[in-house]
């Protein structure tokens, strides 16, 4: 198996070592994921510009994690699981509404839950959710531009997902608190 380097400021490709920088600013330190990505300065600044846009949404900083964690338990995202889990506890999003996100069970809150219903079947069908699920979406009291923004936070998370996927990113330090850690669906049959 290839090995992938997790880049730091020091071993980045010249066109990535500004992006690297900014992910340093805002976050405090350069995750893991950053320093993967950092291998190709475009995909980079595609992510760290579509996450940035997602804070921008229409959408409290709670629902963005609901979409977040929608998005990266469907694909079985260990390390985004955990990752959002965290960045949803920092949103204020309740235990019961984090859980039921990552058991991919209903919310107890109606409007999170139909968040929660619309970008499962969004991703699920790829796309193709039908006029009904579009409806129930705004019939929670969701408009267009969200039904957009969750379009666009799906891209997001498929970046990060199938990267993390694909190379094995390592988890970061923060994620060794157990009350964060996820195992997805297909390998709870390893763990022990």
């Amino acid at each position: 198996m290839s090995h992938f380097i997790v880049h730091s400021l020091d071993t980045a490709p010249p066109d990535s070592r500004a992006l690297l920088e900014r992910s340093k600013k805002e976050w405090g330190f350069i995750p893991t994921l950053h320093g993967i990505l950092a291998e190709s300065a475009p995909v980079l600044h595609a992510y760290q510009s579509l996450f940035a846009l997602g804070q921008k949404s229409g959408f409290t900083p709670a629902e963005q994690q609901v979409v977040y964690l929608t998005v990266s338990a469907f694909h079985e995202c260990e390390y985004c699981v955990a990752g959002h889990t965290y960045l949803a506890r920092a949103a204020k999003l309740d235990e019961q509404a984090i859980a039921s996100l990552r058991n991919g069970t209903p919310i107890a809150d109606a409007k999170l839950d139909a968040l929660r219903i619309f970008t499962d079947t969004v991703v699920r069908e790829r796309g193709l959710a039908g006029s009904d699920a579009l409806e129930e979406f705004f019939a929670a009291g969701y408009g267009h531009a969200q039904m957009l923004e969750v379009v666009m936070i799906i891209a997001t998370k498929t970046i990060s997902n199938y990267v993390n996927h694909l190379v094995h990113t390592p988890k970061e330090s923060f994620m060794s608190d157990p009350t964060l850690g996820w195992v997805a669906p297909r390998n709870r049959g390893q763990v022990a």
